[in-house]
């Protein structure tokens, strides 16, 4: 029973409202970026430790391995990936605002991997996808996340 107890304790700071939680390593930079600022100049900051702030829309619901950090006064939209168990984003953080800090990553993606990446994102999901609605490759900027606040 202790051990039970102890297993829920994460789950139950983060509704009891005693402040944020952390997830991961420490923050090592001071001072987070908008969504907006990392992907309005996103080059400069490949392969360099990146703190960024937004709202989290969504989470991966299969093993909590990324969040969707989406910046809070535009559409722009930031992953936060980890090596499964490494963190475990709670998805119960759809809705509140976060900060993440790891390396921003640049991610080209063929058609094809593209429609693989859109698939498997779907089938977590539980969402409908249209393999017709990927026209080409894409570029995708994400953070390899080390560390997390959520609010």
């Amino acid at each position: 029973m202790q051990k039970l107890a102890l297993s829920l304790l994460p789950a139950v700071a983060l509704f009891a409202g005693d402040g944020p939680t952390k997830l991961g390593k420490a923050f090592t930079l001071k001072q987070p970026l908008a969504v907006r600022q990392v992907l309005a100049k996103p080059e400069p900051l490949v392969g360099k430790t990146v703190q960024v702030t937004g709202r989290i829309t969504e989470v991966c619901q299969m093993a909590g391995c990324w969040m969707a950090l989406a910046d809070l006064e535009t559409s722009g939209i930031l992953r936060v990936k980890v090596n499964d168990g490494d963190i475990v984003f709670p998805k119960e953080g759809v809705g509140k605002v976060a900060i993440a800090e790891g390396t921003l990553a640049k991610l080209t993606l063929t058609k094809e991997q593209a429609i693989a990446e859109a698939r498997h994102e779907a089938d977590e999901q539980g969402r409908k996808f249209n393999p017709d609605s990927i026209k080409s490759g894409k570029v995708i900027y994400q953070l390899r996340g080390i560390g997390a606040v959520i609010d």
